[in-house]
């Protein structure tokens, strides 16, 4: 073999090993590029979950402070509530009147009544206000004891939800009229002196009808349904 084809054989085989060398090279940088891409795209695959899962952390933790705001301002609103006293019941029955002087009694004798007294005289001074013992519709009003005879001035008899009717006598002015409908405590008239009167007071009765003749006890009726006199 001669010198110069020895030469061109090594020249030869030493571009086929730089040749396989820089394949070898170029596949493994095509892979690492291929790894690298990879890499890639999972790191950007899974940043965009931890986005989310923070998100969802912050939305959550949001909900649950704005539950508690809530409870706790349900919990004040409760407190407040309970500490709020019920609305007291307004009475059934009343006094007549204020600052009074009992006087002639029920069923009290006497030379001021043809029969024995009927009602129940509480002595106070003229234009104090005279206030319907319970509710209902008066069914009596004006002069002449609203039509129970000249003796009990100008009066006032007011028919309950329970049956029962109530007279005030004696008073200076009247401020209802037949057929008005009269709560617990409402004022209805003033007291005066007028009729068979011995001084200022007002002359009270409980009747089981709205005439004279049907009268109870007062102070007994009023007591039971818890009047303080």
């Amino acid at each position: 073999m001669s010198k110069h084809t020895v030469i061109h054989q090594l020249r030869t085989s030493v571009l086929r090993t730089r040749g396989a060398v820089v394949a070898a090279g170029m596949g493994a940088v095509m892979v690492v590029g291929a790894g690298a891409g990879v890499a890639s795209a999972d790191t950007g695959k899974a940043a965009k979950p931890a986005v989310v899962d923070a998100a969802s952390a912050l939305a959550a933790r949001a909900d649950a402070q704005a539950s508690a705001e809530k409870a706790k301002a349900a919990k004040k609103v409760a407190k407040k509530v309970a500490k709020k006293k019920p609305a007291k019941k307004a009475p059934a029955w009343v006094k007549p009147v204020s600052n009074y002087t009992l006087t002639a009694s029920f069923a009290q004798g006497g030379a001021m009544w043809s029969a024995k007294h009927s009602g129940q005289d509480f002595a106070v001074p003229i234009g104090t206000a005279v206030k319907a013992a319970g509710a209902g519709t008066v069914v009596k009003a004006g002069p002449n004891g609203g039509g129970d005879g000249p003796a009990y001035g100008n009066a006032i008899v007011i028919k309950h939800n329970n049956g029962k009717y109530s007279q005030y006598a004696h008073l200076s002015t009247i401020n209802v009229n037949i057929g008005s409908k009269v709560n617990a405590g409402q004022t209805i008239a003033k007291s005066g002196n007028t009729g068979n009167s011995s001084g200022p007071h007002l002359h009270f009765e409980i009747r089981t009808t709205p005439n004279y003749g049907s009268a109870l006890n007062p102070m007994a009726f009023l007591r039971s349904a818890g009047v303080n006199l």
